[in-house]
């Protein structure tokens, strides 16, 4: 019997949403400081920093849209755009290359004598390799008059101290369960989310999204009800197992259900297990069978 699909879901891509949720004291503030600017002049590098999926990308592009004069003044820098050094897409999902952001430089050089405002968006600084990021810092330490840098950060601790500082830091909140329900119904219209979905969530309508798109939802909640089950066996245990090994996005949700069982002196261990889980074994479901099994012995 062929495995359930997934039902199909369209989320729009941060650049097309208009719908932004949370994070209005963030908007206002730069609402405000970009209203006072020609009385005091707005920091050109403004940083949004918090976890994946909380709507970052979602406001940068709100902000750019209110910002930019035309499309020729707007450059983007992320996966979708990134080029290998002769110049072709290179989206490979790890790392943004120096050349794409020397391609976006020199695009902005020929746009410098429109005289209006300019955006330069990232999405984000936690993927520009060493040299990308050290191009980027170049460019901040002496930032061309008019243009405004909207970073996208995931972890802080990923980016460079020399860059963090030239940027005005603006740390986004992971949102609110009424903020994530308000999500759901406008982009899962008619889907039953589940309160301990809602919580799984942390605050990330992406995670929603991701563990929807992939049906980890309900394979997250198998995987609760069976340790919690004290008739689970080795046989079911070897099950839910293979359901999770051939998504490597939803290997996470065995560090969910430590925290969700309130395991917290196995979640280091675990953490390295599943980092490690695709080098050291041929079937996946072998590792995550050992990880499950540790954590019901902990039961």
């Amino acid at each position: 019997m062929a495995p359930k699909k997934a039902p199909a879901f369209d989320f729009p891509n941060p650049m097309d949403n208009d719908t932004l949720v949370g994070h209005a004291d963030t908007l206002r503030t730069f609402m405000d400081a970009w209203a006072a600017r020609d009385t005091h002049a707005i920091h050109p590098v403004w940083m949004l920093s918090g976890p994946r999926g909380i709507g970052k990308s979602t406001l940068a592009y709100k902000i750019a849209k209110m910002v930019y004069g035309n499309v020729g003044d707007f450059f983007i820098i992320d996966q979708a755009r990134n080029i290998d050094k002769d110049g072709k897409i290179k989206s490979d999902g790890k790392v943004i290359s120096v050349y794409t952001v020397r391609a976006m430089i020199e695009k902005m050089q020929m746009s410098s004598m429109s005289g209006d405002w300019r955006v330069i968006l990232i999405d984000s600084v936690d993927e520009l390799n060493t040299a990308a990021s050290n191009a980027i810092l170049k460019l901040l330490e002496e930032p061309p008059a008019k243009t405004l840098f909207l970073l996208v950060v995931h972890q802080l601790a990923n980016v460079l101290p020399t860059v963090r500082s030239r940027a005005r830091v603006e740390k986004l909140h992971p949102l609110t369960v009424a903020q994530l329900r308000e999500l759901c119904t406008k982009f899962l219209p008619g889907e039953d989310i589940s309160t301990a979905t809602l919580k799984l969530a942390n605050g990330s309508f992406g995670k929603i999204a991701n563990l929807k798109k992939s049906g980890g939802d309900a394979v997250y909640a198998d995987l609760i009800a069976r340790l919690e089950n004290p008739r689970c066996n080795s046989a079911d245990i070897m099950a839910i197992a293979k359901k999770i090994a051939p998504d490597a996005a939803l290997h996470g949700i065995l560090l969910d259900a430590i925290a969700y069982f309130g395991l917290a002196d196995l979640y280091p261990t675990a953490a390295l297990a599943i980092a490690d889980i695709n080098k050291i074994y041929l079937e996946p479901e072998i590792g995550i069978f050992k990880i499950i099994n540790e954590i019901k012995k902990c039961l």
